[in-house]
């Protein structure tokens, strides 16, 4: 049999132990978190009819599915992202109680060109409310966007939000009011943090065909503050009620006491073609040229696809991947290989089961217990434990047993105790 080579697709990749543990630890924290704020699971599957993808990200996000004939010769695509499906799933069960406030944690994938903690397959963290239009949802929504990055250790970021009713209003005074015109020049706004003013103007001029002066108010428009939205809307309905819309919003910030973390920012457009209302991005001030680690927004009318009625519906994403990503580059994430609190080493294989005993009582009291599979030398036992960066090896032989006792060796001081059994747990535990 020929050899096959080992390797990964491009814009893939494996997560190796000391990855993986702290992933798994921030997913457990996110889950509890978005629970704490009444959130229910809901898990949906990774491959959808494509018709019930397509057409809800733009022509680009079209672009960006995994699309393909399964065996059965249907036309399915894997998901890219968790926002459809889930409005698939209210379509399926008109008869869920509404507010229905539900999270999701799984992967999506799409085929975009992969970059500096921009992957192919990443793992999305979503929560969201259907059926509820008031925006103390949408301020819940950022809330918990709060609490899931300040429960992770993370207290420097700002969440820049805007509407979306803004921007389409905004446009319309300069008579960009067709599906593609708008998506397209918005889409090229939403670059501006990329590639700059300048080149954002060039941009809109040869690829969008506008005048200086459209280009002119465009920028006069990203200039402004919430209290002068008003007058420069005046006289313009949907403009002035975007207006309504974040000034209500900046209020109910407030009242949660997270608007030190918000700014408005009239630039954030949000590629996605389904957002109606609030929309926002997250930015590791450490770093915000990773990009938005998590994003969000209103889509009332997204529903009506699988529905057919207008539900209003509002959510906030939080991208693992790439916040993992940042915090590792920057240092602010303990890489870990292994979750065991303690090694029990084995020093024959007439004593190994005491190594069991001692390791089960470990378990028993929430701790993270393993015995060294195997017996071997004492060094290499404790060699492995210090590779794997377990903190404490526990050495039990016949004559400490017997004394109700084993030999505990922290690993970072290289200090070593006698420790009654009964009293080991707690002292691991710090007690």
């Amino acid at each position: 049999m020929s050899r096959i080579k080992a390797r990964v697709l491009k814009g893939f990749r494996d997560y190796m132990p000391e990855n993986m543990l702290p992933k798994q630890k921030m997913l457990n924290l996110v889950a509890n978190t978005f629970e704490s704020f009444g959130f229910s699971p809901l898990q949906t599957p990774a491959l959808e009819y494509a018709e019930c993808l397509l057409g809800k990200y733009g022509d680009e996000g079209d672009k960006l599915l995994y699309r393909f004939l399964d065996n059965g010769e249907r036309d399915v695509a894997m998901r890219y992202d968790l926002t459809v499906p889930l409005a698939r799933v209210m379509g399926m069960n008109t008869q869920l109680t509404r507010p229905f406030k539900r999270y999701q944690i799984a992967p999506v994938w799409r085929a975009e060109k992969p970059g500096r903690g921009r992957f192919r397959e990443f793992m999305q963290c979503d929560v969201d409310i259907i059926g509820a239009p008031d925006l103390m949802a949408d301020a819940e929504c950022i809330l918990v966007g709060c609490s899931v990055l300040k429960n992770l250790g993370i207290d420097e970021f700002v969440i820049r939000i805007n509407n979306r009713k803004l921007l389409t209003a905004m446009l319309s005074k300069y008579d960009i009011e067709s599906p593609e015109d708008t998506l397209g020049v918005l889409r090229c706004i939403d670059k501006l943090p990329k590639i700059g003013e300048e080149n954002v103007r060039k941009l809109l001029m040869s690829e969008h065909s506008l005048p200086a002066s459209s280009v002119d108010g465009i920028f006069e428009f990203l200039d402004l503050e919430p209290n002068q939205l008003h007058a420069w809307f005046s006289g313009h309905e949907l403009g002035l009620l975007g207006a309504d819309e974040l000034n209500e919003l900046l209020k109910l910030l407030e009242e949660l006491g997270v608007s030190d973390y918000v700014d408005v920012d009239l630039s954030i457009a949000r590629g996605l073609d389904y957002y109606t209302g609030t929309i926002y991005e997250t930015f590791l001030k450490a770093d915000e040229s990773l990009g938005s680690v998590m994003s969000g927004g209103r889509y009332d009318t997204l529903l009506s696809m699988f529905s057919g009625q207008e539900i209003p519906a509002v959510g906030i994403s939080l991208g693992v991947d790439r916040l993992l990503y940042g915090l590792i580059e920057m240092g602010l994430l303990e890489a870990q290989a292994s979750p065991s609190d303690a090694l029990i080493g084995v020093f024959s294989s007439d004593e190994r089961k005491l190594s069991y005993t001692v390791a089960e009582k470990l378990r028993l009291n929430g701790l993270n217990a393993e015995v060294y599979p195997g017996v071997a030398r004492m060094k290499k036992q404790l060699q492995y434990a210090n590779r794997q960066g377990i903190p404490f090896v526990i050495l039990v032989g016949q004559s400490e047993f017997d004394r109700d006792e084993v030999i505990l060796k922290n690993m970072k001081t290289g200090d070593q105790d006698h420790i009654k059994i009964d009293h080991l747990a707690d002292h691991l535990q710090g007690g």
